[in-house]
């Protein structure tokens, strides 16, 4: 009687170790092609390393660590991000190398996973083929591998937001865990704000109601594209519940603001004027052309053509599939030009995500005419336009290929500039023995600060002012031409000041020091 009784309990457990194995299974598969797919990006790519503003947020992440309140205040400082905060925070025990490479090794999974996640949107509106070509469109833009080699947090700002549409795609109105990532997103940069208002008021809204599917689609598509809105409303709890998690991105961020400021709107108000001291383009002037432009220079013209071919005869000819896709587009754009217009400036990265959806439509150009009917007179025209799109984008490939090589020599040209400042730093020649550190301009301010485990404010540049002892690190005319952020940034002169010796250097820099007052 022992051994039955205990029947159901054994039933129970095999059917428990059952569903976690194929729980595992199903997680196994795309973990193992987004690692896999990261490695060979890095090889693919042959550099990788954080950015100038990255490395401010690790910096700033390690002031935190220990106890310091973060410089925000210093010249020409980026815009802080909770999230790349809260990582250096993390990090901070492993050192400065060990945060450094973590942090470039998850910028290289999360470039990876966006390639993955935009394969499976494409998979979910268009079909499997679709989606592979959308990744391989998205992987292969010359401005996605620049930002993504140099671990901007536009790329996993943009992998949150691309997962969120994702799950809306598979499950409508799905609430909690929509919002879950865009609070995540949130917490890299500000759009997610408006994703996740916009997203609430849709899920307040009463469900439309659920018409038939139009579009003709294989049996073994997975997933229902169509959606099944959600038929019972939700109580007041639930959606307070939701309503907070919304705003839990937009109270972190502005709650961490006035914590270290004092003033919760800093980082708006630190943007725009970084903004407007580094003559970026802002303003709802012009949002009609550098919006289409900053798009563009993502894209390439094959590119668009094939995601306007495919918007086109996607909502004429399959517009149940197309609508999720085409709305989250309409509102990527809207949400960039209105940010743009408070001031925020129109940079390339910004369009990502519209270049992603376009991208995604590219693919539907290509591979959209399979939902229609082997009968149907428009499947024949829309396979014409497929071949059009298909050479346009195979005559481009070598261009394409010749701009990211260029664009990746000349990173990896930085980043050998970084690692002998670096090399400096571990050989003990640069030290905050004397006092502050100067530099020639405010590219190596962030970088110094990480690996002296010190505030950016001891790491003084020619625009916050000249110091009278301690270490100048002087550039080489070849490192100065090339370790700049951008040709528009403020470059104030740059000398060894006076009564300094140099002490050590290498083919990038020479380092002087004065410990005398």
């Amino acid at each position: 009687m022992g051994s039955l009784g205990r029947l159901p309990e054994r039933v129970a457990s095999a059917r428990m170790w059952a569903a976690i194995k194929r729980t595992a299974a199903r997680v196994a598969a795309p973990a193992g092609a987004i690692v896999g797919g990261a490695l060979a990006l890095r090889v693919i790519c042959g550099v990788g390393f954080a950015n100038y503003d990255t490395l401010y947020a690790l910096a700033w992440g390690g002031q935190l660590a220990r106890g310091e309140n973060p410089a925000y205040g210093v010249a020409i400082a980026p815009t802080p991000h909770p999230l790349v905060e809260l990582l250096g925070v993390l990090l901070w025990p492993l050192g400065p190398e060990a945060t450094e490479h973590v942090t470039v090794a998850l910028a290289f999974v999360a470039l990876s996973a966006c390639g993955w996640v935009i394969y499976l949107l494409g998979r979910e509106w268009f079909g499997r083929a679709a989606g592979a070509l959308a990744a391989a469109i998205f992987l292969t833009r010359v401005p996605v591998l620049s930002y993504g080699v140099r671990a901007y947090v536009d790329i996993p700002y943009l992998l949150a937001v691309l997962g969120a549409l994702l799950v809306e795609t598979r499950h409508r109105r799905a609430g909690a865990p929509v919002l879950a990532l865009l609070a995540l997103a949130g917490l890299l940069r500000p759009e997610a704000w408006a994703f996740s208002a916009l997203y609430l008021i849709y899920l307040v809204a009463p469900p439309w109601p659920r018409t038939a599917h139009a579009d003709h689609e294989p049996s073994a598509q997975a997933g229902d594209t169509g959606g099944a809105p959600r038929e019972a409303p939700r109580s007041r709890r639930e959606l307070g519940a939701l309503a907070l998690l919304a705003a839990s991105a937009p109270l972190v961020w502005l709650g961490s603001d006035l914590a270290i400021t004092g003033d919760p709107l800093w980082s708006l108000t630190n943007t725009r004027h970084t903004a407007s001291t580094l003559q970026r383009i802002t303003g709802i002037g012009n949002v009609p052309v550098y919006i289409p432009r900053r798009i563009g220079e993502v894209l390439r013209p094959p590119v668009l053509v094939g995601a306007a071919i495919g918007g086109v005869l996607s909502l004429l000819w399959l517009r149940r599939r197309a609508a999720l896709a085409a709305a989250a587009g309409v509102i990527a754009v809207v949400v960039f030009a209105v940010f743009a217009s408070a001031g925020l400036p129109i940079n390339t990265r910004y369009a990502f995500l519209a270049s992603a959806l376009l991208g995604i439509f590219c693919g539907g150009g290509v591979f959209g005419w399979k939902y229609l009917e082997r009968g149907d007179p428009r499947r024949r025209w829309w396979q014409f336009a497929a071949v059009v799109v298909a050479l346009g984008l195979l005559a481009y490939a070598p261009a394409s290929v010749g701009s990211a090589h260029r664009e990746l020599d000349k990173l990896a040209r930085q980043h050998d500039i970084e690692d002998e400042l670096v090399a400096l730093v571990k050989g003990r020649a640069i030290t905050l023995a004397c006092g502050p550190v100067g530099v020639p301009n405010h590219a190596p301010v962030p970088l110094l600060a990480l690996y002296l485990k010190t505030s950016p404010r001891n790491v003084v540049s020619p625009e916050a002012g000249q110091i009278r002892r301690g270490s100048y690190v002087a550039a080489s005319p070849e490192a100065a031409a090339d370790y700049v952020l951008d040709k528009h940034d403020p470059h104030a002169p740059a000398r060894v000041p006076a009564g300094f010796e140099a002490v050590r250097g290498n083919r990038s820099w020479t380092v002087f020091e004065r410990c005398s007052p």
